[in-house]
């Protein structure tokens, strides 16, 4: 039934956006919604016969009907960004996916988790930029559309979204994002002695989540994050602009097995993880056939991906994305990491000479984990920078935009699991990162 409602509530909502000087687009959007809910009983039968006698009173030609519904569906797609290429056909790419979302005015799509004050009975949750206009706003999965006033109110500029009470968007306390002690799959201590911090194994976080989609009033994002690459790995972009093929191998942690993204879960709307919304783009983009090798293997670090050197250069790549440091931060020091990460360059261009590297500056952890040595990410992330003077490495700064994010919002706004991995607004923030070094 979901399926349903989400294809229904996806045209209806097509129509609001074309803004068209009559009404006749909402009217047909709204009908069709009522027939694919109704499982096709006729139309008279389910109320909304009063339209259809509208629409013959305005005399609308069946062919202006049909050009503008399939417009309303077009112009949807293009602002919703999901893939073809995913095995769920309700997925479709478009350019906006990875168009940087510190670039432009529109923000499509971003994760806010709203924490309710049960004295207040309101929820509150803020989003990264001053907001001018909302465009929509949605459960995390698309299936259902809010209605401001009535769901959310917000101020013009503000960044604080209120959800009044009797709000349908999904909000919680925030004693309901901690567990009891041992009572989960892993041990999740928080820094302040008390329950754990409560562990999403796949989807749990994403269901709890809401997306929105608004335009910007001001960008106040720093001008230094993150820096497009336009000198670095010249052999990749001369390929990618004479359409030759580009092998591509990537080799990490759990975070780049694609883990929490809405596709790995298998649920709506199911998103890729960011390899494939980057392997999608570059294809695109460029007349290039890319293929994709990911040897990434959950909890392992920079030393195990040592070890796998030979291994990632068997398969003879011509780009390779190495992405570790999650797991490292747990104890291993900066000057072993970069040591592990420059071993692994040295020995793939053993086999392979020309090679070209982007390293991938994670994310940063659940600052309330006490698992983690948080001060690590950046030391680990300036020892990438420092590889970066051989123009055929690239940094993808994942750290300072996460820093940055977290300056402006909630760890558990951007979190798929509670800890350590991206939801798919994160996992769209590495694609936009990494196709940032490849922008012509």
């Amino acid at each position: 039934m979901d399926r349903v409602v989400f294809k229904a509530t996806r045209f209806f909502y097509a129509s609001h956006l074309l803004n068209l000087p009559s009404r006749f687009g909402q009217h047909v959007a709204k009908d069709f919604a009522a027939h694919v809910l109704t499982k096709g009983r006729p139309w008279v039968e389910t109320g909304v016969g009063n339209s259809m006698r509208r629409w013959r009173r305005m005399r609308i030609s069946a062919f202006a009907l049909g050009l503008s519904a399939l417009y309303c569906c077009f112009l949807f797609t293009a602002t919703r960004g999901f893939s073809q290429d995913a095995e769920d056909p309700d997925w479709v790419f478009h350019p906006s996916v990875v168009q940087p979302f510190w670039k432009g005015d529109e923000i499509l799509d971003e994760s806010v988790l709203f924490i309710r004050d049960p004295e207040q009975e309101v929820a509150r949750g803020r989003v990264l930029f001053g907001v001018d206009r909302i465009l929509r706003i949605t459960n995390s999965a698309g299936t259902v559309i809010y209605e401001e006033g009535r769901d959310f109110v917000i101020q013009k500029g503000a960044r604080e979204i209120v959800l009044p009470k009797g709000s349908r968007i999904a909000s919680y306390e925030a004693r309901e994002l901690r567990a009891p002690r041992q009572s989960q799959k892993y041990q999740l201590v928080h820094r302040d002695g008390g329950d754990e911090i409560l562990f999403g194994d796949k989807l749990e976080y994403h269901g709890m989540q809401t997306s929105i989609s608004y335009v910007t009033q001001a960008k106040d994002w720093p001008d230094s994050q993150p820096a497009s690459g336009k000198d670095a790995l010249p052999m990749t972009r001369r390929r990618l602009a004479n359409g030759s093929p580009l092998n591509l191998v990537l080799v990490g942690d759990s975070i780049s097995t694609g883990r929490n993204a809405s596709g790995w879960g298998g649920g709506p709307p199911f998103q890729p993880p960011y390899q494939e919304l980057v392997r999608l783009h570059l294809e695109r983009s460029f007349s290039s056939e890319v293929s994709l090798s990911n040897l990434s293997v959950s909890g392992k670090t920079s030393a195990w991906g040592l070890s796998k050197a030979a291994e990632v250069a068997a398969r003879k790549p011509d780009l390779v994305m190495i992405a570790f440091g999650m797991n490292d931060a747990a104890g291993i020091q900066p000057e072993k990491y970069a040591k592990n990460i420059s071993g692994m360059i040295e020995t793939i261009r053993e086999t392979k000479p020309q090679c070209e590297f982007i390293l991938i500056a994670t994310m940063l952890g659940n600052r309330d984990w006490v698992h983690l040595k948080h001060e690590r990410f950046p030391e680990f992330r300036d020892r990438l920078r420092e590889m970066t003077e051989d123009p055929r490495i690239a940094l993808a700064d994942m750290t300072a935009v996460w820093s940055e994010m977290l300056k402006r919002k909630k760890d558990w706004d951007l979190t798929g699991n509670g800890v350590n991995h991206p939801n798919d607004f994160g996992h769209r923030v590495y694609a936009q990162v990494i196709c940032e070094l490849l922008t012509p």
